[in-house]
């Protein structure tokens, strides 16, 4: 359970929405004179909470305090708390025309200092202070991820879906990066393998039989090997891979599945698989998809 504060226009909420991208159950701006049984609530749910409590409650940062050492002496509630410099914080609220929470007649630098004055008692007590001034968002929500998070845990759970298509029928909307397999060998002219796809034993040995089908793999393997902590430091909830070919069965459909295939073992996602134009959706890839014998179920690098 963590606690937020800080001074307004320094990125509560930004925080705040990162740690519901974590899996938290935030409130932001809850009265403070129900913390208390929020807390309570809250200590029965299976996923772990947040509660963000400012000077926008009305009360004091006395009163505030009382309450959050309250609350703390009965259980861990570790303290973040979010302020920036007050130049920074002047030009973030010009910026988006927003009136300054806390009172200070029209001038915005005197409520700027007048809210860090009283919210020191709250600063002075919190576990640690993350000064946003010269942070991106995606900056300031991995540092505070670093607050709660264990050495070596990831913040989120990226989605990854391999999907196979055919250019006849158009690009996939959803598609992140598009991948064109038509400059690879055609099984749909050789004997006895049009009707298979890719997915298919045929299908499979023939196009491993072609050393480009290897380095073409390799080559994207080697891409997403690159991009992938890219990803992760943008805080990308989803990514789609999408395979084309000319009839959107044989060489974008073994390409989806070996991919999918290579993402799971190496511990990146585990992917889902859509093949558009054979109807197909799976949640990973199994031996039996993937062929026992192919060469990229051999292939773990």
């Amino acid at each position: 359970m963590l606690l937020i504060s800080g001074l307004s226009g320094a990125g509560k909420s930004t925080v705040l929405h990162s740690l519901e991208d974590a899996g938290f159950f935030c409130t932001d701006n809850l009265p403070l004179e129900m913390l208390q049984d929020w807390a309570v609530s809250v200590q029965g749910r299976k996923q772990p909470a947040a509660v963000c409590v400012d000077a926008r409650s009305g009360f004091s940062a006395h009163a505030i305090k009382a309450v959050i050492e309250d609350l703390r002496s009965t259980d861990d509630w570790p303290l973040l708390f979010i302020e920036a410099e007050d130049a920074v914080l002047q030009r973030r609220f010009s910026t988006v025309r927003r009136r300054h929470p806390f009172p200070g007649g029209d001038d915005l630098m005197m409520s700027i200092r007048l809210e860090r004055e009283a919210l020191m008692p709250i600063r002075v007590m919190a576990d640690t202070i993350l000064d946003s001034s010269h942070l991106t968002p995606y900056e300031l929500a991995e540092k505070a991820d670093l607050f709660w998070r264990k050495p070596g845990q990831s913040p989120f759970k990226l989605s990854c879906t391999m999907m196979s298509f055919s250019y006849k029928n158009g690009l996939p909307d959803n598609a992140d990066v598009v991948f064109d397999m038509r400059f690879l060998p055609n099984p749909h002219y050789q004997a006895g393998l049009a009707e298979q796809t890719g997915r298919d034993e045929g299908v499979i040995s023939f196009l491993e039989s072609y050393p480009e089908v290897d380095q073409a793999m390799t080559h994207i393997q080697q891409w997403l090997t690159f991009i992938w902590p890219y990803l992760h430091k943008e805080r990308k909830q989803y990514f789609t891979m999408a395979f084309g070919c000319s009839g959107g069965r044989h060489r974008s459909v073994y390409m989806a599945e070996s991919l999918a295939r290579w993402v799971q073992r190496k511990g990146l996602a585990e992917p889902t698989i859509q093949h558009r134009e054979l109807g197909i959706e799976q949640l990973g890839a199994t031996e039996k998809n993937m062929g026992t014998n192919s060469k990229a179920n051999e292939r773990t690098a």
